[in-house]
C-alpha cells in the first residue's frame, strides 16, 4: 500500500495513536506526580474500558495551538468537540450558552 491507503488499515484496538508503522509515542501517567490526570484517565477506564486517552495539538487548523483557558473555550465552542476539561473544571457542550457557540466549518479550507 501507498499513501493514505495505509492510514485507513485498522493497526490496533486504538489506532488514534497507532502510527502506519505500528510505531506510538506513549506517555505514562502515574499517581504519584499527576493525581488528578491519573485519576480522569481511571475513570476513563472504567466507563469505556480503554485506559488511554488521545494527547494531541488543539487548535483549529489556521490558528495557532491553544494557549490559555480562553482559547481552549473558543476552540471547544467552534468544533465537534464534546466534553472539555481544564484544571478542575469539567464542561459538557451541551450546558454551555449556545450563543457562544462558533462555526469553524466555513473558516478554513479542508484537506
Amino acid at each position: 500500500m501507498f499513501g493514505i491507503d495505509k492510514l485507513n488499515v485498522v493497526r490496533s484496538e486504538i489506532p488514534a495513536v497507532t502510527h502506519v508503522d505500528y510505531s506510538a509515542r506513549i506517555q505514562t501517567v502515574h499517581v504519584e506526580t499527576n493525581p488528578l490526570y491519573h485519576a480522569l484517565i481511571s475513570r476513563f477506564k472504567e466507563i469505556t474500558g480503554c485506559p488511554v486517552l488521545v494527547n494531541t495539538s488543539f487548535n483549529v487548523r489556521g490558528e495557532p495551538i491553544v494557549a490559555t483557558p480562553e482559547d481552549a473555550f473558543r476552540c471547544f465552542m467552534g468544533t465537534e468537540i464534546e466534553r472539555l476539561v481544564i484544571g478542575n473544571c469539567f464542561l459538557r457542550k451541551e450546558d454551555q450558552n449556545s450563543h457562544l457557540k462558533r462555526d469553524y466549518k466555513n473558516s478554513f479550507e479542508l484537506d
